[in-house]
């Protein structure tokens, strides 16, 4: 069972991620997808979600959002490997890039 300040702050994360996301996707789609790795359609209707709306599908006991590293070895590359501070953020980026192409090949192909 899970305890009741767990509870409250995964819905507290949850609210935060959702209100992030509509922030950037109202700033910049292109980029917020990118970030969020979200479609059009997923893009469309997490802007459209009221208050109300962000605030019931928070209120889960499930966290929305979630690693992007699915392996252990990228997490240990971001984390233990010395870059120039300009760097490590282009670096991170293509790891988590890479990710997300991985994601949508391994989705597309389940679903052909």
């Amino acid at each position: 069972m899970i305890n009741e300040q767990l509870l409250e702050e995964i819905q507290d994360m949850n609210l935060s991620y959702l209100l992030l996301a509509q922030r950037l996707l109202a700033e910049d789609r292109a980029m917020a997808m990118f970030r969020l790795k979200v479609d059009e359609e997923m893009a469309d209707l997490l802007a459209s979600l009221s208050a109300r709306q962000l605030g019931q599908l928070s209120r889960t006991n499930q966290l929305l959002c979630h690693m992007s590293l699915g392996d252990a070895n990228q997490l240990k590359a971001l984390v233990n490997h010395r870059r120039d501070h300009g760097l490590t953020h282009a670096h991170a980026s293509m790891l988590l890039s890479g990710v997300a192409t991985t994601s949508c090949d391994q989705v597309s192909g389940a679903k052909a």
